[in-house]
């Protein structure tokens, strides 16, 4: 499905970063960072052009190469991964961040997902996490159609209970990111660390 939504000329969701990724992006230590569901690079080449040290995994081998394209075309070297989330090795206490932004996973899975985000991170390690609220179904700019794959402020603060909350939020707020992620929108943010 991924690979499909990838394959366009343009970047579907935009080539600049997520907004709330750019304006918290202080938040975030110095040093290795983990960017999950990816997409087409943008937010990774956003971190690394800050001076991070970026690891990009993806799904979609499609959405992979768009990424490279372009890293290179903003002279930024990342390493990208192609795996799936449930298959994938987060590590242990090897991350000094977690970024998630508009990843939708189906319940079952965002739970052992989000275990292995809490046992990546390093001490002190920060997860930085915006997604959809299921109110979003109710907007249609974005997200697909499907609760189960968003987010709710409660859920994000059970799921990540050993981490400590320095943001969490639900809110609206317009999303204007290429052309699949375009107008106001019901999404939950969050920034914690370990």
């Amino acid at each position: 499905m991924w690979d499909e939504r990838y394959d366009t000329e343009h970047y579907i969701y935009g080539t600049t970063a997520n907004t709330f990724l750019a304006d918290n992006v202080n938040a975030i230590p110095k040093g290795n960072v983990l960017s999950i569901a990816e997409g087409e690079g943008r937010n990774a080449v956003f971190l690394a052009k800050q001076g991070y040290n970026v690891t990009a995994v993806e799904g979609s081998l499609v959405g992979i190469e768009k990424a490279k394209k372009l890293a290179k075309q903003h002279n930024v070297s990342i390493e990208f991964i192609h795996a799936d989330l449930a298959d994938y090795d987060f590590g242990e206490n090897k991350w000094d961040a977690v970024i998630s932004i508009f990843c939708p996973l189906a319940s079952t899975l965002r739970k052992t997902v989000h275990q292995k985000i809490v046992k990546a991170l390093k001490k002190k390690g920060v997860l930085l996490l915006e997604a959809y609220n299921p109110e979003q179904l109710n907007y249609g700019t974005g997200g697909g159609d499907s609760a189960d794959l968003m987010m709710t402020q409660k859920l994000v603060s059970f799921e990540f209970s050993s981490l400590t909350f320095s943001h969490l939020t639900e809110l609206e707020r317009e999303v204007i990111e290429g052309t699949h992620h375009t107008g106001l929108a019901a999404v939950v943010q969050a920034i914690a660390y370990k």
